[in-house]
């Protein structure tokens, strides 16, 4: 699907160029390094992979919180990111400072089912600032640096268009 067809303000997640693309209302484009799913890209519920289509923002969670604060379950935990926070934890798959999660418009695709994005809690979020960008790592979500999350965070509206190719 070209970008041409979408409503701005929108967002573009590349997988193959691990790259999120913020385009405003005035066709203004900012690019972010991220990272998608070690697994690749698909849909089905458990894969570990980052779903593809058409998504929108559903819900926007952290307004205000601190840089690095951390999430559980989507709640803040009331801890801020450290080295030895991490060392205590070494199991947890961060989620950090922002998150925007997302919601299928493609039912059978990544909406209802097996392949429901929501269900499956596909968010853009932040991680460590000592994990890579560029790099497929994530369980399936779109990781970004924590202070470019904030900063797109505060720039997006709920409904806003997603698009994952």
């Amino acid at each position: 699907m070209a970008t041409t067809s979408l409503i701005h303000p929108f967002i573009r997640v590349s997988i193959a160029e691990q790259k999120l693309f913020y385009t405003d209302s005035n066709g203004l484009e900012t690019v972010y390094s991220i990272s998608t799913a070690k697994n690749g890209a698909g849909e089905r519920s458990g894969s570990g992979c980052t779903p593809r289509g058409k998504h929108v923002i559903r819900a926007k969670i952290g307004t205000g919180a601190p840089l690095n604060a951390v999430f559980v379950g989507r709640r803040l935990t009331g801890e801020i990111y450290n080295p030895e926070l991490a060392a205590s934890f070494p199991e947890r798959d961060w989620i950090l400072s922002r998150i925007m999660w997302l919601s299928g418009c493609e039912p059978g695709r990544n909406r209802l089912g097996e392949c429901d994005s929501m269900r499956r809690y596909i968010y853009i979020h932040g991680t460590p600032d000592t994990e890579p960008m560029g790099v497929p790592l994530s369980h399936g979500c779109i990781r970004m640096r924590n202070t470019e999350v904030v900063a797109l965070f505060e720039r997006v509206q709920l409904g806003l268009c997603v698009l994952i190719e």
